[in-house]
């Protein structure tokens, strides 16, 4: 596995030996005030804080411990913090940071807090709450699923060793996890229920791996990326949808694989944004990430239709992030191995890159 401080490429082969397992989500309508937008700055660290407009308020320092690189960070689906995923020597670190206080330069400060100090810990999903992320904690050795308050608590879950990823139903403690046997038998889906105790298989592919399963936003859908179980990295890969009981199953477009770029519902539950690969004849693409040609499209759920976003032609952008009122798109572009956040106006279609110096990982918090 590769990684910069810019950020990590990896293939979501090699990933499933590191991603997390599934919990059960607290139910929680979200009634924000504001939202705010978060961007990491390499140079000098720190998280920058934009308003409404798009204008910088304040920055919060954090400096990379020695030898780690930022996979990404995580906003708390309602509240003031960040779960932020390192990846270190000893394997990848979560750390939480309280963006309510500012933190000095070179200081050492309570507003960061690791949850995990054992073992390696991998950042899976936020409860619907806020209060808690789901982390599978030891992947080479005896794996666990951690439910890490941000008070510091803990509960320990009973989890398929083979979960690699999950998504939580909305407003339900309810939940569905993904799990591989290994190379060559595909992926299951299933949901869990009462913290798992419970689980109901939804569909297998036997040929693919099921990645980034994601819950629409009014719980009736399922959308996830099909990846070819492959040797191969990064293949072209499919984004599908079904219904909630895991019923009508159908292929909405090709859609990049293998990179970790998740496809993210609009807040209405109409659209779904997602990269695809536009090189998918170059064998060079499917072994090296930097060889990727990538663009977020849109598409409309209801009829199939298909919206270019961005139109890069010598690099790629990588998983977009819709606001809240659904009105912009936040995404990292990388072109000549550079990194950059931009934004994309979904009314006037213009893109803009938020700094000019490297930035990635674009988050929206809803305080």
């Amino acid at each position: 596995m590769r990684c910069t401080l810019i950020t990590i490429h990896c293939s979501l082969i090699t990933s499933f030996l590191f991603l997390l397992a599934s919990c059960a989500p607290q139910t929680t309508t979200l009634h924000a005030s504001r939202t705010t937008l978060y961007v990491f700055r390499l140079s000098p660290p720190a998280f920058i804080e934009y308003s409404a407009d798009f204008q910088p308020l304040k920055e919060i320092p954090f400096s990379i411990p020695p030898n780690c690189g930022l996979n990404s960070a995580f906003a708390a689906p309602l509240g003031k913090f960040l779960a932020i995923e390192l990846n270190c020597p000893n394997g990848q670190t979560v750390l939480f940071l309280d963006t309510s206080t500012s933190l000095s330069a070179g200081s050492e400060s309570a507003s960061v807090t690791q949850p995990i100090t054992a073992s390696d810990s991998h950042f899976l999903a936020w409860t619907s709450d806020g209060k808690a992320t789901y982390l599978k904690t030891d992947s080479l050795g005896s794996p666990q699923v951690i439910r890490a308050y941000t008070d510091g608590s803990k509960d320990i879950l009973v989890v398929n060793e083979f979960t690699y990823d999950l998504s939580a139903k909305p407003d339900s403690y309810d939940f569905t996890f993904t799990l591989s046997r290994g190379l060559g038998y595909g992926s299951e889906i299933y949901l869990a229920q009462r913290n798992g105790q419970d689980t109901t298989l939804l569909y297998v592919d036997q040929y693919n791996y099921i990645s980034f399963a994601r819950w629409s936003p009014d719980g009736k859908q399922i959308a996830f990326i099909k990846i070819l179980d492959s040797a191969t990295p990064f293949t072209v890969g499919e984004l599908w949808v079904m219904n909630a009981d895991g019923s009508s199953p159908r292929k909405l477009a090709d859609a990049d694989s293998g990179h970790g770029f998740a496809a993210n519902w609009s807040p209405d539950g109409k659209q779904i944004a997602f990269v695809v690969r536009e090189n998918p004849e170059d064998e060079n693409a499917n072994q090296l990430s930097d060889a990727l040609i990538g663009n977020i499209y849109i598409i409309e759920v209801e009829n199939g239709e298909l919206i270019q976003v961005t139109s890069f032609d010598n690099g790629h952008a990588e998983t977009p992030f819709w606001s809240p009122d659904g009105n912009t798109l936040a995404f990292n572009v990388v072109v000549n191995g550079r990194m950059n956040v931009s934004i994309a106006d979904m009314a006037t279609g213009a893109i803009k890159p938020l700094e000019t110096e490297s930035t990635c990982c674009p988050v929206w918090m809803r305080k």
